[in-house]
């Protein structure tokens, strides 16, 4: 049985955070563990409040979780604060698995969740120790304080962000053409994961899960390429399938 930890928030909806991965981690086989970093009041309309979970809680779970059922991946998802990045981080230097960091920066209804000195944190300390990085556009572009709004720019941020440390970068470039097209900077690399556009507003949480799926098929041991790309056809099959519940937008299918 392989492992897959989620270090992340709580979505009470279950459309994002920790509930999504955990979603995903079963759906691609995985079995999934997790560690809260904070509490939110959302649904798939709005973001009402967040409530951060102390760092030394934070890294006793974390702690509890390592000893006795170590996963084979790992992801971060909502951390918070530049405290709780700092903590992780410290952990993440000792981790002898992949780390998948999801620089979850801004909810899908634009409700900030990082501020400045913890995206300079997330930069500084803990993608180094990142496996692999996965920013949208946006994220990428605050990562690295350069424009990112075409492919040209996004393969320019992604070198920057892997010189910040980071041993590999996607970016998840959104709608280029017809297409949804990411682009995968690995070993000096670059890969172009292109998949079908789909309009929906059916993608809360779309963030979370594709960091999942990548995470739960590098925990299969699969070469970060296939994980990738395998990640790639889930989610869009998860967001094409799309349940369509709520009245905001809505979660993914993570059931087929």
């Amino acid at each position: 049985m392989h492992v897959a930890l989620t270090i992340a928030g709580s979505d009470p909806s279950g459309g994002a955070g920790l509930q999504a991965d955990l979603k995903t981690f079963h759906a691609n086989c995985v079995y999934g563990t997790s560690v809260v970093t904070l509490l939110t009041v959302q649904n798939t309309q709005t973001v009402d409040a967040i409530e951060m979970i102390g760092p030394d809680f934070v890294l006793a779970q974390l702690d509890a979780v390592l000893d006795d059922i170590p996963p084979t991946a790992a992801k971060t998802g909502a951390l918070g604060n530049a405290a709780m990045i700092e903590a992780i981080a410290e952990r993440a230097a000792s981790f002898r698995f992949p780390l998948v960091v999801d620089p979850v920066m801004i909810s899908k209804h634009r409700v900030p969740l990082l501020d400045d000195a913890a995206v300079d944190a997330l930069g500084r300390l803990l993608l180094p120790h990142a496996f692999l990085v996965t920013p949208n556009r946006m994220e990428a572009a605050r990562l690295t304080n350069t424009e990112v709004d075409d492919w040209e720019s996004m393969e320019a941020a992604a070198k920057i962000i892997h010189a910040m440390g980071a041993e590999n970068v996607l970016v998840k470039g959104g709608e280029i053409g017809t297409e949804s097209v990411d682009l995968l900077y690995a070993d000096s690399r670059l890969h172009r994961i292109g998949g079908e556009r789909i309009h929906t507003e059916n993608t809360h949480g779309s963030g979370c899960v594709l960091s999942a799926a990548i995470t739960a098929n590098l925990a299969r041991n699969k070469p970060l390429l296939d994980a990738v790309e395998h990640a790639k056809r889930f989610i869009v099959e998860a967001i094409r399938t799309a349940p369509k519940l709520g009245k905001g937008l809505g979660p993914l299918n993570l059931i087929f």
